[in-house]
Parts: structure tokens; C-alpha cells; sequence
């Protein structure tokens, strides 16, 4: 089980396209991946549980990645928090 704690970073938060993208990779991995914010964790591989987390800039999360290419898709989706998509 990989765990990361991350600062949003992205201008638009986690919202409509960004979340979008986030889920889109998310569901490259093989890895059953959770985000977790203000004590909700939601399936990553989700758009509708992503977006009711409603997750904005600034925003510290945790993201946990449990399989086989755990630690590959942690880093892949912290580097979509880090910047915007579009």
C-alpha cells in the first residue's frame, strides 16, 4: 500500500475537466487507488465521487494506491495535482 499526502496545486482545484483527466488516469492503473479529503475518501477511478469531494486549491489530500503498479500511479495523479491539464 502506497499512501502520499499532497497540496492541490492545480488553479482550478480538483472540478469539471481537471477532475475529468485525474479520473481518466486513474483508470490506466491496474491498482485500486482512494483520494481522500476533510475525512471522505472516495474510489479515484470515479468522476461522480471525485468531483463531491470538492477539492480546491490548496486543498491537502491523501491519495492511496493499493495493487500492482501502486507506486507508478500515486506519482502519475500527483503530477496532475501539481498543474492544470489544459
Amino acid at each position: 500500500m502506497i499512501n502520499k499526502e499532497i497540496v492541490v496545486l492545480c488553479e482550478s482545484g480538483l472540478h469539471n475537466r481537471q477532475a475529468t483527466y485525474f479520473v481518466q488516469k486513474a483508470n490506466e492503473f491496474e491498482s485500486s487507488i482512494w483520494l481522500e479529503s476533510a475525512s471522505r475518501k472516495m474510489n479515484a477511478k470515479s468522476l461522480l465521487g471525485i468531483m463531491s469531494l470538492g477539492i480546491v486549491t490548496g486543498a491537502t489530500v491523501t491519495l492511496t494506491a493499493v495493487g500492482p503498479d501502486a507506486q507508478a500511479a500515486v506519482d502519475a495523479l500527483d503530477a496532475l495535482l501539481q498543474r492544470d491539464v489544459y
